[in-house]
């Protein structure tokens, strides 16, 4: 197994980095199917990073097509511990402005597609994981602060309210989000987030506001909006990426992230067939120590 301990999921254009070297192009395939693309990894700070394109290269799969599983355990088979998620996202409260970053600090799962599968555990296999608090506070914080230093102007907590997609929202649904008290909107971190506690990943998201999705009056949301803000605020997120980086490698990992599996797998032990063993190996594989 690789010690590629940070991993990030992204468009393709976080790559070019001048400061990432050594790099090299890894498939792999999983029990879940293949990721969305093949995995970059190279060394960034003196850490090993792992980049994968959540859409593919081309941007070729919708939110509802990822293949989000395949993604998190081919991550996981690499040694990955902490785990960026990159997105574009709407905005929901006035203050929260195009140009600005949301580092959320919780989920509102409105999806409703099977979407990759949306755990691990099934076939035999049961646990229940707990997501109350579905981002690791502490690299949360280690993101912000990075975010903060490198001149992004940076808002700290917010619910994301995650929806099928590809479509935007109506009026009416832009406006119930917000009367729901709703920070910001996007496609992609359900079932990702879920799927990398149950892997045990410390998750955070930067997400970076490109619209006021449809409430707003002062503009049209539309697929050309949202990728050009974005791209224009993409140096911002390379060079927090950067020192997020240092700050992730100096952590002690406190959190409760690493343990998730800990008290939540329920089939007994003496029940889960060796098949299974073998496809959640990079998973469960050390609660069956022999």
């Amino acid at each position: 197994m690789d010690n590629v301990r940070i991993g990030i999921i992204g468009g393709s254009g976080l790559y070019n980095m001048p400061e990432l070297h050594d790099i090299r192009e890894q498939r792999i395939d999983t029990p879940f199917g293949a990721p969305s693309d093949s995995i970059l990894i190279g060394t960034l700070r003196g850490q090993q990073i792992a980049f994968l394109p959540r859409h593919g290269r081309g941007h070729v799969l919708s939110p509802s097509e990822v293949p989000y599983r395949a993604n998190i355990y081919a991550l996981k088979t690499l040694g990955v511990t902490h785990l960026l998620s990159v997105s574009a996202c709407g905005s929901l409260r006035e203050d929260y402005a195009p140009g600005h970053i949301v580092i959320p600090d919780q989920i509102y799962d409105n999806t409703r597609l099977p979407r990759g599968g949306r755990s691990f555990f099934e076939d035999g296999v049961v646990a229940h994981v707990g997501v109350a608090d579905p981002f690791c506070a502490e690299t949360s914080t280690a993101l912000a602060d990075a975010t903060a230093e490198v001149g992004g102007t940076v808002h700290r907590g917010g619910t994301l309210v995650v929806i099928e997609g590809p479509r935007f929202s109506t009026k009416a649904e832009s406006k119930a989000y917000r009367q729901l008290g709703f920070a910001i909107i996007g496609m992609t971190a359900a079932p990702e987030a879920f799927l990398a506690r149950e892997a045990e990943m410390c998750y955070a998201t930067m997400a970076h506001v490109t619209d006021y999705d449809v409430w707003h009056d002062s503009e049209t949301v539309s697929a050309d909006l949202v990728f050009g803000r974005f791209q224009a605020n993409l140096k911002v997120a390379q060079a927090a990426i950067a020192g997020v980086v240092e700050r992730i490698a100096a952590l002690k990992r406190d959190c409760e992230c690493g343990t998730a599996l800990g008290s939540a797998l329920t089939t007994q032990r003496d029940h889960i067939a060796p098949a299974a063993k073998t496809r959640l190996k990079p998973i469960i594989g050390k609660y069956f120590v022999e």
